[in-house]
């Protein structure tokens, strides 16, 4: 390495995961062309990497902020896009950070044109700010871990319902000052024989036991298959203000639901004939769910037009998962219809299927959680990554306005 060349990540190498960088490379010669790096290997240890080509300015200084790629992993000027375009060699490869205590950790480097590293600099990207509390929970029926701000509260409370465990979502929200209960739909292999919604109140019922949650009613925020069990949980379980429903499904989707021992919904079902199978090996799975509104599944449907409780829908019209924009159409319709006004929703046009908290990781395909077999995802990476950062900001706005009334306003840092 070179000690005259510095590789600087500002305002510190320390940040939390939703917070951006700025990459900076000073030392080089006038105009040099040389090839930033970014390598991290995630929980299952998989590496990941991505790499663009700039050229210095005729101080032989590099913005990420001012400049742009011309070639590699993306091309223009993309602060992030380092970040968001890292990817495994192997092909369906998602990116799990999912645990909060370690922080997600990414290797940058300035290399010349030949390859020798010239130098390098690591970013620690933390899910969890300074005084978050995090505590596994096992309390009947309720496995999940539950993440509470510092201070003496009350604080708005928040049910995370992850398809399948990660406390990175949740995580993030309690250091913008919400009580947050990560609770997975799925803790082993799904059953497909029944569903249980008590369950879930249970875990509502356990949050707002909590001595730091504010006494208005609580919110729930849901991805996938995740969505159908919020919509559910506001229509026939009291005390949820507030749901975020993020390219899920209007209907029951897979498995009967069940309320105090009675079947609620029916599930809607696949038809595995209309998969769509594509080059890279992973499947579009999206024209294989059962339609919603056909007579035969309209016991399945989830009826939202007796929730009290307020909605944020999202969707993605690049969902190759299954047809979110269409259940949200079908959605707002039919409360309208009932002259219902507690909705917002919002489309992003070129975003896919998995929209997450910003500048982790895009990943267009990957293994499905429960079909078992790679899946397309969907998603323009630039358009997607923009989508993540903008709902971010909304998703808090929203439960903050709905939630709050009492409630303490604080924030994590690092």
């Amino acid at each position: 390495m070179s000690a005259q060349i510095r590789l600087r990540l500002l305002p510190s190498a320390r940040c939390l995961f939703d917070e951006p960088i700025q990459v900076k490379v000073a030392g080089l010669r006038s105009k040099q062309l040389v090839t930033l790096r970014a390598r991290s290997t995630d929980e299952r240890g998989v590496l990941f990497n991505s790499s663009a080509s700039y050229r210095a300015d005729g101080r032989g200084e590099i913005d990420l902020n001012r400049d742009p790629s011309l070639s590699g992993s993306y091309v223009g000027v993309d602060p992030m896009g380092l970040l968001r375009s890292l990817k495994a060699d192997d092909l369906h490869k998602y990116f799990y950070k999912n645990k909060a205590l370690e922080p997600f950790m990414v290797n940058f480097s300035v290399h010349e044109e030949e390859g020798r590293m010239l130098a390098e600099a690591t970013n620690e990207r933390h899910l969890m700010g300074d005084g978050v509390s995090r505590v596994p929970v096992k309390e009947g029926n309720v496995q999940g871990v539950l993440f509470t701000p510092p201070g003496e509260g009350p604080f708005p409370a928040v049910l995370d319902l992850c398809t399948f465990m990660s406390e990175k979502r949740a995580s993030l929200l309690a250091n913008k000052g919400f009580v947050v209960l990560a609770l997975p739909v799925f803790i082993h292999k799904p059953n497909l024989e029944r569903m249980n919604l008590d369950d879930f109140e249970e875990a509502l019922q356990f949050l707002q036991s909590q001595p730091k949650v504010s006494s208005k009613g609580v919110g729930v925020i849901s991805r996938s298959k995740g969505g159908d069990i919020a919509l559910s949980l506001a229509a026939f379980v009291p005390g949820v203000e507030a749901v975020v429903w993020i390219n899920g499904c209007s209907a029951n989707i897979g498995i009967p639901l069940y309320y105090k021992e009675r079947e609620i919904l029916s599930p809607l079902m696949f038809n595995f004939g209309k998969v769509i199978p594509t080059e890279s090996g992973a499947n579009i799975i999206k024209y294989a769910v059962n339609n919603p509104l056909a007579e035969e599944n309209k016991g399945s449907v989830v009826p939202i037009e007796q929730a009290d409780g307020h909605f944020l829908f999202v969707a993605s019209e690049d969902d190759l998962n299954w047809d979110s924009k269409g259940y949200l159409d079908d959605m707002v319709g039919r409360l309208k219809h009932h002259g219902k006004k507690n909705f917002e929703n919002i489309t992003y046009p070129a975003a896919g299927h998995l929209l997450e908290p910003p500048y982790g990781p895009h990943c267009p395909s990957a293994l499905h959680g429960m079909l078992r077999f790679p899946v397309v995802w969907g998603g323009e990476p630039r358009a997607h990554a923009a989508a993540e950062l903008h709902l971010w900001q909304k998703i808090q706005n929203f439960l903050r306005t709905r939630l709050s009334n009492n409630a303490a306003q604080t924030t994590s840092k690092l």
